[in-house]
C-alpha cells in the first residue's frame, strides 16, 4: 500500500497550483467515476453524517446525564461516541462540499492537517477499543474485584492514555511527510488526505516514510487487536465455565456491543494498513476505507442503542421528562 508507484500512473496533471516547483494545493479526486451521481451522493452522505452526529451525540448526552450509566463501561462508550463524532467530521464535510459544488481543492497545510487528525483519531479508537476489551475482561473474569480495580481514577487514566497515545503515534509520520518535496502531480486519488496516497505524490525517495508508516500501523493495529483477541479468549473460556445456558448468554451479552464494533472496525482497517503485498488501488482502497471512516461511526449508535437495554431505558426515561 505504501509503495511508490510509477509517475505514469497519474494521467491528470495540474500545474496551475504550483509555486515554482512546489505544490501549494492538492486536488482530491476520490470516486471520479461517480461524479455524475454527485447530487445523489451528497444527499446519501448528508443523511449518514447527520445520523452519525445525532446518534453518537445522543448516546454521549444520555450517558453523561443518567446516573445509572455512570459506570466504567459507559464512560468508555461515551468516549467512543465523542471520538466517532470527531473523526467522521474530519472527512465527510469536505466530501459534501465536493459533491455539492464540485470544489476539490485542499491547501497543503489543510491536507496534512486532515491526514494527521484522521490517523490520530483512528489510533485513538484502536487504543480505546483495547481499553474497553480490558474493562469487559475484568468485569467477566474477575467480577468480585471489578469495582475495586476499575476505579474512576483508573478509567480516566486509561482514557487519557488512549487519547494522548493516539495523537502521539502519527507525529513522526507527519514530520517525515512534511519534509518531502512535492513538485507535481498534485492529484490525490482518494476521497481524503491519507498517508499512503500522499506519499505517491512525493518527488523523492519515500522508503523511510514507508518503513515508519508501516511499522507504526502494524504496531498500533496488531498490538491493539491482539490485546482485544486475548481478552475475548479469556472471556469466552470464562463464559463456557458457567453451567446454565441462560447465564452464559446473559454474561456474554454484556460485551456483545463491543464485540460487534471491534469486528466492523478492525477488519477493514487491517486490510488497508497491514498487508503482505504493498500495493495501492485507489478504487478498492477508497471503497474499503468507507467502512471505518463512514459506516463504523454510523453503526456504533445503532449497535449500542438496539442491543443495549440500558441505553434504550435511559432514552425512554429522558423522553418522558
Amino acid at each position: 500500500m505504501y509503495s511508490k508507484v510509477n509517475k505514469e500512473y497519474f494521467n491528470v496533471f495540474d500545474f496551475t497550483n504550483f509555486s515554482g516547483n512546489i505544490v501549494t494545493e492538492f486536488i482530491i479526486s476520490g470516486f471520479p467515476r461517480l461524479q455524475r451521481f454527485s447530487l445523489l451522493l451528497f444527499f446519501i452522505f448528508m443523511i449518514i453524517y447527520l445520523f452519525t452526529i445525532t446518534g453518537n451525540g445522543l448516546i454521549f448526552f444520555l450517558i453523561n446525564l443518567d446516573r445509572k450509566l455512570q459506570t466504567p463501561m459507559y464512560f468508555f462508550v461515551s468516549n467512543l461516541s465523542f471520538l466517532d463524532m470527531s473523526y467522521t467530521s474530519v472527512t465527510i464535510p469536505r466530501m459534501l462540499v465536493k459533491f455539492s459544488i464540485g470544489f476539490e481543492i485542499i491547501s497543503y497545510a489543510g491536507c496534512f492537517a486532515q491526514m494527521y487528525l484522521f490517523v490520530s483519531f483512528v489510533a485513538v479508537e484502536c487504543l480505546l477499543l483495547s481499553v474497553m476489551a480490558f474493562d469487559r475482561y475484568i468485569a467477566i473474569c474477575n467480577p468480585l474485584h471489578y469495582h475495586i480495580t476499575m476505579t474512576r481514577q483508573l478509567c480516566i487514566l486509561l482514557a487519557l492514555v488512549a487519547w494522548i497515545g493516539g495523537f502521539a503515534c502519527p507525529v513522526t509520520m507527519l514530520v517525515l511527510a512534511l519534509r518531502l518535496p512535492f513538485c507535481g502531480p498534485n492529484v490525490i486519488h482518494h476521497y481524503y488526505c491519507d498517508h499512503p496516497p500522499i506519499l505517491q505524490l512525493a518527488c523523492a525517495d519515500t522508503s523511510l516514510n514507508v518503513m515508519i508508516g508501516s511499522s507504526l500501523s502494524a504496531f498500533v493495529l496488531l498490538i491493539c487487536f491482539t490485546l482485544v483477541v486475548l481478552s475475548y479468549i479469556k472471556i469466552i473460556i470464562t463464559v463456557f465455565k458457567i453451567s446454565s445456558s441462560s447465564g452464559r448468554l446473559k454474561t456474554f451479552s454484556t460485551c456483545g456491543s463491543h464485540f460487534a464494533v471491534v469486528n466492523i472496525f478492525y477488519l477493514p482497517l487491517i486490510f488497508m494498513y497491514v498487508r503482505p503485498t504493498p500495493s495501492y488501488s485507489s478504487d478498492v482502497d477508497s471503497l474499503v476505507a468507507m467502512f471505518y471512516t463512514v459506516l463504523t461511526p454510523m453503526m456504533n449508535p445503532i449497535i449500542y442503542s438496539f442491543i443495549n437495554k440500558d441505553i434504550k431505558y435511559a432514552f425512554r426515561k429522558t423522553m418522558k421528562c
